[in-house]
């Protein structure tokens, strides 16, 4: 194999991690925020878990966070803000990147 076929292989085999990481820590925080969210709305245990399954679900509707954002923001308008929403979906990514890494 040349030296450019093995940096080649390098590069996509980060690009490959890269991706499952960010999807990894993406699920995550979709998860925290949603045991937050189901906190906030007073939700029992069973509730919680369709929720969670709910907001993972959301987030396959497009590319990006709009679809979780739109989601949460709308279930919550009554005992949130959008802007509380955006700093947890900040935090809690932190949160779930710091988790995912150390556990790689």
């Amino acid at each position: 194999m040349s030296s450019f076929d093995e940096r080649k292989k390098a590069f996509e085999d980060k690009f490959a991690y890269d991706s499952e990481i960010k999807f990894k820590v993406e699920a995550r925080r979709n998860k925290l925020l949603a045991l937050w969210a189901s906190e906030l709305l007073e939700k029992n245990e069973n509730e919680t878990k369709d929720y969670i399954k709910d907001v993972i679900k959301a987030d396959f509707q497009e590319a990006g966070d709009g679809d979780v954002f739109r989601k949460l923001s709308a279930d919550l308008k009554e005992v949130s803000t959008e802007s509380e929403v955006r700093n947890k979906m900040d935090t809690f990514f932190i949160q779930a990147k710091d988790e995912i890494m150390s556990e790689t």
